[in-house]
């Protein structure tokens, strides 16, 4: 996949997006969704693609049989096990959204922009751990730690 980005003019940092963003896909449709074809007669799976659109887009899709809910961003605890991918891909992608057809298959799709950097703004990846770091704390000048440490001897 990667070569095939760089060998359409894609920037590391945009393929490095699409990584991550189809890692988490392939992750949900594995997690939640239903396989394509008879899973019964062995021939379940998942279907990945990409394409790099007539506008400088990339679109990443994964289509899976369904599942018991649609796929949508949650907000889960801080001990949780899971429930940031879409939440981490809203981050990344320009857009996304979801896509039924008539045989109950569900496509999850994702628009990553070929052109992160814009004049005069930072770069897309600085923004996004911006955003998911935690969140500052005001310097305690008199805070000193070795006078806590005093009375173990």
């Amino acid at each position: 996949m990667r070569d095939q980005l760089r060998t359409g003019g894609l920037s590391e940092a945009v393929i490095d997006d699409a990584v991550l963003i189809l890692s988490e896909l392939l992750s949900n449709a594995c997690k939640h969704g239903r396989p394509l074809g008879d899973a019964l007669a062995g021939d379940g799976d998942v279907r990945a693609a990409w394409q790099v659109d007539t506008r400088g887009r990339l679109i990443v899709e994964v289509t899976d049989g369904g599942g018991p809910t649609r796929p949508a961003p949650m907000t889960p605890s801080v001990t949780a096990h899971g429930g940031r991918g879409l939440n981490i891909i809203t981050a990344l992608a320009d857009d996304w959204g979801v896509r039924d057809d008539a045989r109950g298959e569900v496509t999850v799709w994702v628009v990553v922009h070929k052109d992160v950097r814009g004049p005069g703004t930072r770069d897309r990846r600085d923004a996004f751990a911006t955003r998911v770091m935690a969140p500052s704390v005001p310097e305690m000048a008199d805070l000193d730690f070795a006078d806590a440490f005093d009375d173990m001897d």
